[in-house]
């Protein structure tokens, strides 16, 4: 299959025209058809692309030249799921142009798969972290802040630190702003972000799941889990210190949990028995990430026995076990942490 064939990790030459070879098909159909094509994204397994997502539709993948002197880039690990690129990413993504129109925002994703999948579909062209810098010198950009949608200072971030050192010298200023949940660690610094974190995901979830207050789903025997994707990097410590900031805001019925099981405290097996410990009598998976992605759809909803949907279905302790598909891009106080940590780094 063409399409199979440019699942690449790493740009080559004729990447792009292979792309175009791959989408002749579907470019023939009407336009907005989702129908499969052959030679598409037809055979193409789970392990590479959803099917019955894209079809062909496309968001602004903020990567258009001419930015002038003033640039945000904006980094997300990136997502092949249409409907969460639109609504989480580039909802971050606006709400960081809304707020500093003097910059012009651009956007990068740092998982190359993730690209290749999006181009070889839909024929939208997203700019690596590379790609994305070289685009900025060639614009001839001079004061550059990097804003990534990262929930930590994880590996990711320190690859995007070091990318971005390599191209130090190309501007007059260059500022990486903070992830989401800041620095890992229980000093004074950042907390109040931390905690308005905090607040808006459990807002969102409680309001979401048809609840007046979280002191009500409680009383109702109801308990809600937030799985991330877990890390072995030393910023682990954000999603336990996460944990018992919950319990210090009193929410009793709040979990967290990881996909990678790390830390060890936010493993399936861990949160399911301190959920059933505590007796609670329905449970509500959300996810703990920046988008809802195909990722976190697998791991957290999947249809499989190990998925964390499967896993507390199984257990047979519970009432009710629902899943909330929501990324936290989608969070309107969550974009408004993201725009004031992009200002800050401007103004510092």
């Amino acid at each position: 299959m063409l399409t199979d064939a440019i699942y690449i990790r790493k740009r080559t030459g004729d990447a792009d025209a292979r792309y175009t070879q791959a989408n002749e098909p579907r470019d023939a159909l009407p336009e907005g058809s989702s129908e499969p094509v052959e030679g598409g994204n037809a055979g193409a397994g789970p392990d590479h692309v959803d099917k019955d997502i894209g079809g062909g539709l496309k968001d602004d993948p903020f990567n258009q030249d001419e930015a002038g002197e003033h640039e945000i880039l904006v980094v997300s690990i990136g997502t092949s799921l249409y409907d969460s690129r639109v609504k989480d990413i580039k909802g971050i993504e606006d709400a960081i142009q809304k707020a500093n129109p003097g910059w012009s925002v651009r956007r990068a994703f740092a998982v190359q798969a993730i690209i290749d999948r999006v181009q070889a579909r839909d024929g939208e062209v997203i700019d690596n972290i590379d790609q994305a810098l070289k685009r900025a010198v060639s614009d001839g950009v001079k004061n550059l802040v990097i804003q990534p949608t990262y929930l930590l200072h994880g590996a990711e971030y320190d690859e995007l630190v070091k990318a971005v050192e390599a191209y130090r010298d190309e501007f007059e200023t260059v500022k990486t702003a903070e992830p989401l949940l800041g620095e890992a660690g229980t000093d004074a610094s950042g907390i109040g972000d931390k905690e308005a974190v905090e607040k808006a995901i459990v807002e969102s979830a409680v309001k979401t799941a048809g609840y007046e207050s979280l002191d009500g789903a409680k009383e109702d025997g109801t308990a809600f889990i937030f799985v991330g994707h877990g890390t072995s990097h030393h910023a682990k410590t954000s999603y336990s210190r996460m944990q018992s900031r919950m319990k210090e805001l009193g929410y009793d019925n709040v979990f967290i949990g990881t996909v990678e099981e790390e830390p060890e405290e936010t493993s399936r097996g861990a949160v399911l028995e301190a959920v059933v410990r505590a007796g609670h009598r329905k449970v509500v998976l959300r996810p703990l990430m920046v988008s809802a992605g195909s990722h976190a759809g697998r791991a957290i909803a999947g249809e499989g026995k190990d998925s964390w949907l499967g896993i507390f279905r199984a257990a047979g302790r519970f009432h009710a076990v629902d899943v909330q598909m929501a990324g936290l891009g989608s969070v309107e106080a969550i974009r408004k942490i993201y725009a004031e940590h992009t200002k800050e780094a401007i103004t510092r």
